[in-house]
């Protein structure tokens, strides 16, 4: 019955319309909540609705997109139009870190973290121009299969499935991490316990439908997300008098914070302070500046360097390029990846806009939310206060014993932000329930696409391609979504230990993904003298050396001075480099591929005709 639904060719035509109605229908939702809330109904019940009724329209969704169909289920029938495999990218790209982490990192960090914006930004001008038209006129199914295809044996494969599955590895525990966050708050359980509710959720999304069900469900998931992310900033800039937009009026909006952090003056050195009050790791002070902030040179090229990790990394990402393998056709891909870059442009343009206005919120003396100057006997009993203080998200210290909150006696930890700003402006609570339904969207729709990804690695060019190329089309479908759980359970585990912030998991997923994968990618599409062994050979040195520059520079235990500013956020630099040379002075030294090989080649870069792998595949 899903398969006759999901397959009507008025489906597609109708996706305006259903999805219309289905936005319709959520904003209906959310004013129903508030006048729930009104009437009385409690913020934890606003809290659980918000969170329960979103997570089971997607499973909803996910259910009515089963299929046992091979190509829906590793390409979604690559049937999905231009506009909405760029909402699905989306969101798919709007993980925890865009949409819980982000606005943290500048509201604590500054310019610097908008690092993060340039390079995620510019990373789809690279995916545009040199991967996403050829990867889908090449016909694959997952990344590895590209490797694979192109170069030739299992070895490349193989090395190209290990690559995948650390950096997706790696960057599914954020997302789960941002899941335990928002259900520890929204549902009112521990964080421990909140990863596996997030697990669950995303499970139920993509285990029975794989891409299809997952690019559906993404398509109603950035929907919520958007909606939840901008209604608070537009309705927190007019409310403090800067007008509907602020994105206008940025300029007098910093020139204001910047007036209040001199009011109170900045604590240059309270790192004594902060240790014999126990404040708890992960936790920061507005008023602490991190002691690795450069100055001069060395700031720009540290700005600079985190841009290029974050655009190489975003070109080389498996759940992203596989998106762009769902499309029509060579020339919808490439308008696909304008239609995302548009649709992520609606977020990342608002991110440093509800990070200033949270902390003007919070700052601000003359507003009746703001917080410093204040009795801390008399903020302690502030609802929102006092719950993110009992989940251990916020902290407070009477550093000098005045019982009056100082600037550098405020703590909070920085992926609780987003969450937490509806409450610090003063907003109804419904707004906050809304916000963590947007959050849980977004990590959800990431953590869908990374296990997917992973397990359809796993399953297709390991299982199907290598182990048993004879299994049938159920086993291989049963192996995927076995693999989804089993992944998926580890990466919830990992994620209750909390090894590293939401926003530092990412990073590293992307310095993995750029050290072993970019090169091998590109000059695969890119330069017909690159061999099998160049390739292999490429994918073992950048990995290799990524990781164990990761390792010198970033455990606490031995973690040593990073080379020219090369920190744990920016290893990939050294994995890529080592990657590019090794790969093109192997090949170089090995045998040109076939004459077969270097016709695929040329044939993949014409942007019309059949795929190369075409029905066969």
């Amino acid at each position: 019955m899903a398969e006759k639904f999901i397959n009507k060719k008025d489906f597609i035509s109708n996706l305006p319309k259903i999805y219309g109605t289905y936005t319709g229908g959520f904003l209906i939702f959310i004013i129903l909540m508030a006048i729930a809330e009104q009437a009385g109904m409690d913020a934890k019940t606003i809290g659980i609705m918000f969170v329960a009724f979103t997570v089971a329209i997607y499973a909803l969704i996910g259910w009515i997109s089963r299929t046992v169909q091979v190509d829906a289920y590793y390409v979604a029938g690559r049937q999905v139009p231009t506009v909405f495999n760029g909402m699905a990218t989306a969101a798919d790209w709007m993980s925890g870190a865009s949409f819980v982490a982000m606005a943290g990192g500048i509201y604590f960090g500054g310019y610097t973290y908008m690092a993060f914006l340039v390079g995620w930004t510019g990373g789809y001008v690279l995916v545009s121009s040199l991967m996403a038209p050829y990867l889908r006129k090449f016909g694959c199914y997952t990344v590895p299969d590209f490797i694979g295809t192109r170069y030739g044996g299992n070895a490349a494969r193989f090395m190209a499935v290990i690559v995948l599955t650390l950096a997706s590895f790696t960057y599914v525990t954020a997302q789960i991490n941002a899941t335990g966050t928002i259900a520890s708050r929204a549902l009112g359980i521990p964080f421990e316990l909140g990863v596996w509710v997030g697990l669950v959720s995303i499970l139920l999304c993509s285990m029975l439908g794989g891409m299809r069900a997952v690019t559906w469900t993404q398509v109603a998931q950035y929907i919520v997300l958007i909606i939840a992310y901008l209604i608070p900033v537009f309705w927190i800039s007019n409310k403090n008098g800067f007008g509907f937009f602020p994105h206008f009026m940025l300029a007098d909006e910093v020139a204001r914070l910047n007036d209040l952090e001199a009011t109170f003056g900045l604590v240059k050195n309270a790192a004594a302070d902060i240790k014999a009050a126990g404040v708890p790791g992960g936790l920061k002070s507005i008023s602490v500046p991190h002691s690795d902030v450069p100055a001069g040179g060395m700031a720009a090229w540290k700005f600079i360097s985190l841009a290029i990790c974050m655009m190489v990394g975003t070109a080389s990402l498996p759940h992203i390029l596989m998106r762009y393998f769902t499309t029509p056709s060579v020339k919808a891909a490439r308008k696909s990846v304008a239609w995302s870059l548009f649709f992520i442009a609606l977020l990342y343009t608002s991110a440093p806009m509800l990070a200033t206005l949270s902390k003007i919120s919070l700052l601000d003396p003359n507003l009746p939310t703001g917080l410093i100057g204040k009795p801390i006997a008399e903020i302690m009993q502030i609802e929102w206060v006092n719950a993110w203080v009992n989940v251990k998200q916020a902290f407070i210290a009477d550093f000098n014993g005045d019982g009056i909150l100082q600037l550098n006696e405020w703590f909070m930890r920085g992926d609780v932000v987003v969450l937490a700003t509806p409450e610090v402006a003063g907003l109804p609570y419904v707004i906050s329930g809304l916000v963590a339904a947007g959050g849980m969207a977004a990590a959800m729709s990431t953590a869908d696409g990374l296990i997917l990804a992973i397990a359809n690695a796993l399953s297709h060019d390991i299982y199907y391609k290598i182990v048993d190329p004879k299994a049938d089309v159920r086993k291989r479908l049963l192996v995927a979504r076995a693999l989804l759980i089993v992944i998926g359970a580890a990466g919830a585990y990992i994620a209750s230990m909390r090894i590293t912030s939401i926003l530092g998991a990412v990073a590293w997923a992307f310095d993995f993904a750029m050290s072993g994968l970019f090169f091998p990618l590109v000059l695969g599409i890119w330069w017909k003298r690159a061999t099998r062994a160049g390739a292999v050979a490429g994918m073992i040195a950048g990995l290799g050396s990524g990781t164990a520059y990761l390792i010198y520079v970033g455990p606490k235990f031995m973690a040593q001075t990073p080379w020219l500013g090369i920190d744990h956020l920016r290893f990939g630099i050294i994995g890529a480099i080592v990657c590019l040379v090794v790969m093109v002075v192997v090949s170089l030294m090995t045998e040109e591929p076939d004459s077969a090989t270097q016709k695929m080649v040329d044939e993949v870069r014409i942007p019309s005709g059949k795929t190369i792998l075409g029905k066969a595949h």
